[in-house]
């Protein structure tokens, strides 16, 4: 499915994008270490949170197909940048999981979170840490 985004330029490195399926907005703004006020997220902070989210997004699917209680499940991730060329170098995540999940489950829900279209569509040489954190 195809998808239309357009942004507008709103002046001191800012950028409204809309999300033209809903209509929804969002914000960005340079980060303070490239010229930037860090008032909201900057484009490569937006690119750090899709991979969580994609990856949390297809776990969702993977467990809503199989009939499992994903609730509660979050992520935490930090994006480090690199230079020559800037660019994200490496984005540590953590998963933090539910109780209950069984062996199978656990490498079912894993398996999927690494495939997702994010974490393929990135440049190869993003270093992406992922762990999977269960409690019991």
């Amino acid at each position: 499915m195809d998808v239309t985004l357009s942004g507008t330029y709103v002046g001191k490195l800012k950028v409204a994008v809309e999300h033209g399926p809903s209509g929804a907005l969002l914000h960005t703004a340079a980060p303070v270490d490239n010229r930037g006020d860090g008032s909201s997220f900057s484009p490569t902070d937006l690119t750090a949170a899709a991979l969580g989210a994609c990856m949390l997004t297809i776990m969702g699917i993977v467990a809503e197909r199989d009939g499992l209680d994903l609730d509660g499940c979050r992520f935490q991730l930090e994006k480090h940048m690199r230079s020559d060329p800037r660019r994200i170098g490496r984005v540590p995540i953590t998963f933090h999981m539910p109780a209950g999940l069984d062996p199978t489950a656990r490498k079912k829900l894993e398996r999927s979170a690494l495939t997702c279209p994010v974490a393929n569509s990135l440049h190869p040489e993003l270093e992406q840490d992922t762990r999977f954190l269960y409690p019991d």
